[in-house]
């Protein structure tokens, strides 16, 4: 009684007649009507109107029906439902969708707010394209370090960290207005078929981030002898600004149609000579000559290694960061399960296609081969080579242990008491 004396006072509703009620109730098998509107529904059992005996009237000769003629003699007005307590609650989905778009709305508006920078000179979107800075001489970008470019150890792997490199290279000749059709071409470039190719790389890595961690990645060009360009690279950590990894490269113009090194022409020197900044290399450079493997002076070779379609880039050659994945593929297991990659210098010979079929040879110095996961430092040489015995990539790496967070966590997996 309480319950129905406190929704009929929120909620008034205009009672039927008790006629119609007891009317209603005689057609228990009709249709329920439960959102508390009229029903449509007609009865032959209603009330009938009379229709008037009287000539209907003539207007111009013609005669019109009124408006009681228009009605059929068994058409029946529509009844109230009765009253019960289901029919007088109001929709309630209307009011739950909007409780739940506020929600949503909500939530979004407060996960905008969790993305903000926390330091001014961060950039607002870590996702953006990025853009030129200090006076138009350095491109800047941010990465977000997915799931997907972490290895067993939960760090970003070398190669990750190169294909941020490569990317904000490319961006950068794209935001400067010089990017061609081509990998990195430029207009002048694209007219005279020349494309850039890498000759050397030296990198150093003093902390790999880990998965979430965004990164800031600077890079600049300069002149590099008379018919090269050098690229560096600075990478950061966006929240503490911490140097992770330092590169410097090395890179010459190839005619994309004879596979031939070519100079830099005039006119390509005009489009790039003005970004050109005046520094040394980020990173001192390594004048140690390194030595050619063979099969009797390397300790593990790895065959048949092949590039697939997708390790092309758009100048039909294999991307140079490919090649430092087939010279870890020979690396010991020792190594890569108890140290990780400080440094690496690589010195680019000779490109390869689809075709090719390669081998790729490593010797570690200074240490007990069977004994590495006891050790220091250690440094290792690597040779890319095709089967025929062409150089494809000479390279020297160097390994520190890795950190003691990193280490015991792999292939652990919950045992049942």
């Amino acid at each position: 009684m309480v319950a129905t004396a406190v929704t009929a006072s929120l909620f008034p509703v205009i009672s039927p007649s008790p006629d119609s009620s007891a009317e209603g109730n005689k057609h228990a098998g009709g249709p329920t009507n439960l959102g508390g509107f009229k029903s449509r529904h007609t009865s032959s059992r209603g009330l009938k109107v009379k229709a008037n005996a009287q000539a209907p009237p003539k207007i111009n000769g013609a005669a019109v029906a009124t408006s009681v003629e228009t009605c059929k003699h068994d058409d029946v007005l529509p009844s109230p439902s009765p009253r019960t307590f289901i029919n007088q609650l109001p929709d309630w989905s209307m009011l739950l969708a909007a409780i739940t778009t506020i929600f949503l709305a909500a939530e979004k508006q407060w996960m905008m707010l969790d993305w903000k920078p926390r330091r001014p000179d961060m950039l607002i979107d870590p996702f953006a394209i990025g853009k030129i800075v200090q006076d138009g001489m350095v491109f800047r970008q941010n990465f977000s370090i997915r799931s997907y470019e972490i290895g067993a150890d939960r760090t970003a792997s070398i190669e990750t960290v190169m294909n941020h490199l490569q990317e904000s290279a490319l961006n950068h000749v794209k935001t400067a207005g010089l990017l061609g059709d081509g990998f990195g071409s430029t207009p002048e470039m694209f007219k005279k078929n020349l494309i850039w190719v890498v000759t050397r790389m030296q990198v150093a890595v003093d902390r790999y981030p880990t998965w979430g961690d965004v990164v800031q990645v600077d890079t600049w060009v300069s002149a590099s002898g008379k018919n090269g360009m050098r690229r560096d690279w600075l990478l950061r950590d966006c929240n503490t600004g911490e140097i992770l990894t330092r590169a410097s490269s090395v890179w010459v113009m190839m005619n994309k149609l004879t596979r031939r090194l070519s100079k830099i022409p005039s006119e390509v020197r005009e489009e790039i000579g003005s970004y050109f900044v005046n520094s040394a290399p980020i990173i001192e450079e390594d004048n140690r000559k390194l030595t050619k493997l063979d099969d009797n002076t390397a300790d593990y070779i790895r065959t048949s290694l092949s590039p697939r379609w997708n390790d092309l880039d758009v100048n039909q050659h294999v991307n140079n960061v490919k090649y430092i994945g087939w010279i870890l593929e020979s690396a010991p297991q020792s190594i890569l399960e108890s140290h990780e990659l400080s440094s690496m210098t690589l010195e680019y010979r000779r490109e390869c296609g689809r075709d090719s079929v390669l081998q790729s040879l490593t010797s570690v110095s200074g240490v007990d081969v069977g004994n590495l996961a006891y050790s220091g430092h250690v440094e290792c040489k690597h040779l890319l080579r095709l089967e025929d015995g062409a150089e494809i990539v000479r390279g020297r790496t160097e390994w520190r242990p890795k950190p003691v967070n990193n280490i015991g966590i792999v292939n652990q997996v919950p045992l049942n008491d």
